[in-house]
């Protein structure tokens, strides 16, 4: 039974973590890099230590440095978070041999499904449908990839075996810009998980991309906590979620939720996973990838489940069986997620750096906001733009949809450049308000305009020459402390003393 957990990642999940630890009673040690020496996840933990220069891989990718601080702060458990080193078997079983309880899967599932070509094996023999691509196991050079491909057939993604998020992904039209886009997807790929392997897979069109989310112990129980609708993307990186999604029925829902247990189930899972899945448009799905730690969308599924996963994967790796039962499961409403990223989307969706120097939460019924930072806090360029995530619940869809248009009204962030604008655009699109969306969407049929209204332009000038001047005023405006060392109270008190 473990005490402290060391919290080896950063940003809203380390964040989201030390809190649910804090809730079970648990002590926290954070770590970080010379770039988020003032984060607040290093605020909020009981203790914190460096790990080295901004960039990820001399500081969180550095699992050496992790295990020198275990020892130092005395963790006997750890919690991955994602992204880093949340799915490297030879990380997680360094833990088991250090005998730190990893608060994640078992080193030889996350072996066989954190390597996506492995995965891809594993599932189809337990009779999982797999999108078609590479079928052979381990790595591939260039050259072999490049034979393949006309077999598999264009278009096709180029993707990384050790990893997820869009790191290492590429779409490829044809034979001839390949080459190329083989290696800047390797490039990527070791640049963010320290493995530049990577494999095909057929690039299915005008489909929706569904997960679903998974729970199992120690003691042989496995649950399905519903679907995610994650098809709202640019570039292969997830922008807005949404559980449950507009697109199933419980039909399918049921199909696919047996098939995530039993995937789960093939490689004696344990902890939280989410199984990936294509969805054409006949309603045919085929696995994709399982990611065996916590996904970024979470929360979504919490919303509409009840279902605390972070706090089950804490108690999970305690040892203890799940709370719940498949039947105890049951989905309230619906909840949208909006990744606020410091982008600008006027502009190609350009990451944008700098101070906060202003930032008011939304709040109200049904509203949650996880975030690392605060004013003051400074967004870099050496890791994920991602400021927050807006999580909204409704009774229904409709009213999510409502909720959140507010929700994205009221935030206001100052110094950097988000994607706010564009979440607020996709809110009032008839197609996302009518579900009419594939992971296509946004880069084909969606837009987001810069209206440039010069009437609006003069009124912003003028409203901010106005605060310019208010701020100017209060600063000249000051009360000269009195000369005498005392209030004039005391010294009415001294005078009516006198003259009794």
């Amino acid at each position: 039974m473990f005490k402290k957990v060391l919290v080896a990642n950063r940003g809203e999940i380390a964040v989201r973590i030390i809190r649910a630890c804090r809730e079970l009673g648990l002590e926290t040690v954070a770590v970080f890099s010379e770039a988020d020496r003032q984060a607040l996840h290093v605020r909020l933990a009981d203790e914190a230590y460096l790990l080295g220069p901004a960039p990820s891989r001399e500081s969180y990718l550095r699992a050496d440095k992790i295990f020198e601080i275990i020892k130092k702060s005395g963790a006997d458990a750890l919690h991955p978070g994602y992204g880093f080193l949340a799915e490297r078997e030879d990380f997680a079983q360094a833990c088991h041999d250090d005998g730190i309880a990893f608060i994640g899967p078992k080193p030889s599932s996350i072996a066989a499904m954190g390597d996506k070509m492995t995965a891809r094996e594993t599932v189809r023999k337990a009779g999982v449908p797999v999108v078609p691509g590479t079928e052979d196991v381990g790595n591939m050079t260039d050259d072999e990839l490049l034979a393949i491909a006309p077999k598999i057939g264009f278009p096709l993604l180029v993707k990384a075996t050790a990893g997820g998020g869009g790191k290492g992904m590429r779409e490829v039209r044809s034979l001839e810009e390949m080459p190329e886009l083989l290696k800047s997807a390797r490039r990527e790929a070791e640049s963010a998980f320290g493995d530049g392997n990577v494999y095909l897979e057929k690039l299915v069109e005008g489909a929706r991309h569904i997960e679903i989310q998974v729970l199992a112990d120690m003691h042989g129980n496995v649950i399905h906590l519903g679907e995610r609708d994650c098809s709202i993307q640019r570039r292969h990186q997830k922008l807005v979620e949404e559980a449950p999604s507009p697109f199933m029925d419980e039909e399918l829902r049921q199909r696919m939720g047996e098939m995530a247990v039993k995937a789960a189930q093939s490689v004696d899972y344990v902890n939280a996973g989410t199984i990936e899945c294509l969805v054409d448009k006949d309603r045919n799905f085929y696995f994709l990838e399982m990611n065996t730690r916590l996904q970024v969308e979470h929360p979504v599924t919490e919303m509409v489940t009840g279902v605390d996963i972070v706090k089950e994967q804490i108690r999970v790796a305690r040892g203890r069986p799940l709370q719940y039962k498949q039947e105890d499961i049951h989905f309230n409403g619906a909840a949208i997620e909006c990744r606020i990223n410091a982008e600008d989307p006027y502009n190609g969706f350009m990451p944008s750096t700098g101070k906060i120097t202003h930032s008011l939460l939304p709040t109200g019924p049904g509203i949650r906001v996880d975030t690392g930072v605060y004013p003051g806090f400074e967004i870099t360029p050496f890791y994920d733009p991602m400021i927050s995530k807006l999580i909204v619940w409704g009774e229904t869809r409709a009213q999510a949809i409502l909720r959140m248009r507010r929700a994205l009204e009221e935030y206001r962030i100052v110094g950097v450049r988000t994607n706010i604008p564009f979440h607020q655009t996709l809110m009032d699109s008839h197609r996302f308000m009518g579900g009419q969306y594939d992971t296509r969407f946004v880069e084909e049929r969606f837009a987001i305009n810069d209206t440039n209204d010069p009437e609006l332009a003069e009124i912003a000038a003028a409203l901010a020459t106005l605060s310019a001047h208010q701020q100017t005023q209060r600063a000249a405006q000051f009360v000269q402390r009195n000369e005498r060392d005392t209030s004039n109270w005391k010294w009415v008190g001294r005078w009516e003393r006198m003259h009794r």
